[in-house]
């Protein structure tokens, strides 16, 4: 008899590659007040030595190196690195000398050799990144980075707002019911209110100052709403655990709400900041 816990479910018609391109060409711009927010409070500029941590496709690595900073990014997602290579790197893929950019896959270690100068700036922007994963394993991340941080350097990581103010909540609240938690660590739950501070303590950093900013979700339709949202990965671990289909209804019904009459989706936000010290 097949035991009742097991769940039958198809297998998603995305590819990974559609959903990172989904990341880069709808979702990710809706962090830009965040990036700005933070390059313009530590004022970013070509004395800059920056690490991004969890980059996705490049963008906040863009915008800085467009103030003139030597960026370097890491992120275990090939697709979205291979969309950040695009953004970043010339067409033979090497970066000259002077343009000092490195992407790498994984931790830190991918993109430092021995001899580097040290980083002024490390950031991790994704808030799936900071609040969905495991903690240990991102504070042993953070901590990594700060190893090849300057002596107090900021650390800048980013989450979701309070519940109240985020309209995404009850989308992503989608996301949590469905997902199985017996084998979805990375599923999403709300924010708390110390989880930032917690992490940087863990990573062994101090805590050194803290910020709001608003990051609206704004889609030119539905279609390019759930696109975007799919695209984020806090769903991927309800996809595994039913199926595209259920979750791509259930989301659409959560988001209806926000549907305006021009057939355009809005959904306000407000996002923190953490800035830490090495």
């Amino acid at each position: 008899m097949t035991p009742t816990l097991v769940r039958r479910h198809r297998p998603s018609a995305v590819s990974p590659g559609s959903r990172a391109r989904d990341w880069a060409e709808i979702q990710e711009r809706m962090l830009v007040p965040l990036y700005e927010a933070v390059y313009q409070r530590l004022e970013v500029g070509p004395d800059t030595r920056l690490l991004g941590l969890g980059c996705g496709s490049g963008l906040a690595l863009l915008m800085a190196s467009a103030r003139g900073a030597h960026v370097c990014g890491v992120d275990t997602d090939a697709q979205r690195l291979a969309l950040a290579e695009e953004r970043l790197l010339p067409q033979d893929g090497h970066a000259s000398p002077g343009h000092r950019v490195r992407l790498g896959q994984g931790g830190p270690a991918s993109v430092t050799e021995p001899g580097d100068p040290a980083f002024t700036l490390v950031t991790a922007f994704d808030p799936l990144y900071c609040a969905g994963d495991d903690a240990q394993h991102l504070a042993g991340v953070l901590s990594e980075a700060a190893d090849r941080a300057e002596y107090g350097a900021p650390v800048v990581m980013a989450g979701w707002g309070p519940q109240e103010r985020c309209a995404a909540s009850g989308a992503l609240r989608v996301a949590a019911r469905l997902a199985d938690p017996m084998c979805a660590p990375s599923r999403w739950r709300p924010s708390g209110r110390d989880d930032l501070e917690d992490l940087a303590r863990r990573a062994g950093l101090r805590p050194d100052g803290s910020g709001r900013v608003a990051c609206p979700y704004g889609y030119a339709d539905m279609g390019s709403a759930l696109r975007g949202m799919l695209s984020t990965g806090a769903f991927d671990a309800a996809i595994e655990a039913t199926d595209e289909e259920q979750v791509t209804k259930e989301l659409a019904e959560a988001l209806h709400p926000h549907l305006r009459r021009d057939g355009t989706v809005w959904l306000p936000n407000v996002f923190r900041y953490l800035i830490a010290r090495v």
